[in-house]
């Protein structure tokens, strides 16, 4: 099981991404959450197999049609919690 944070940055609030990373991310068999941050950012706690979670980074860094991503920060995360489904947050 591979879990990653993401920040990511740009025009990507306002834009529907917290819902597009939800639908992938469940499209996908992930779990997690996604929620907007105060400073304009998203971000993207994502838990699953490594191909599905290298999958939807790789769609983060596009998104939705109306988001201008401009930089996606991945971190691997080491938290205890574990997630049974995918929700948006914040």
């Amino acid at each position: 099981m591979k879990r990653v944070l993401l920040t990511i940055t740009g025009k990507v609030q306002g834009v529907g991404f917290r819902r597009y990373a939800m639908q992938r991310a469940r499209a996908l068999g992930l779990t997690g959450y996604v929620c907007n941050l105060d400073d304009g950012s998203v971000e993207l706690l994502v838990q699953g197999a490594y191909p599905a979670v290298d999958q939807l980074i790789a769609e983060c860094e596009i998104g939705p049609p109306y988001a201008d991503v401009r930089d996606v920060l991945v971190e691997e995360d080491d938290r205890d919690e574990i997630y049974l489904d995918f929700s948006v947050t914040g």
